[in-house]
């Protein structure tokens, strides 16, 4: 049974750091993509951040960079998500996705999700 085991989350102040965490239990990672996603309401839901397994390639959305980071422990088969530099506007509840590639390592669809974590910063 595969299972997407997200932690890490909660209420935070505009400026604050959160570290998400998800760990994948059940399946391989190989030729795979880990990364997280984020749905807030009345916003439609937006990619976050990605890390290529085989390759190691990172790929980040555009309000994430500079203050969000991607890693991973092989040994666990986990992603972790260190957000920093927080805004209102972050708040969402944030989802650990396996994804499948294309040939050429683009994205090609979510094969697992996690349940969600939420992330809320306040003001």
């Amino acid at each position: 049974q595969v299972q997407l085991v997200e932690s890490g989350g909660g209420l935070v102040q505009a400026g604050d750091s959160v570290r998400l965490s998800c760990e994948v239990s059940g399946r391989t990672l190989e030729n795979h993509a880990m990364g997280w996603l984020r749905e807030a309401p009345g916003r439609e839901r937006e990619f976050v951040a990605m890390f290529l397994w085989r390759s190691g390639i990172r790929y980040y959305e555009e309000f994430a960079k500079g203050r969000f980071t991607i890693s991973r422990d092989d040994a666990k088969n986990a992603v972790f998500l260190q957000m920093s530099d927080l805004k209102p506007e972050d708040s969402a509840a944030y989802y650990c996705v396996v994804m499948s590639l294309t040939d050429d390592n683009r994205p090609h669809g979510i094969e697992e999700w996690g349940k969600g974590t939420l992330v809320i910063v306040s003001s």
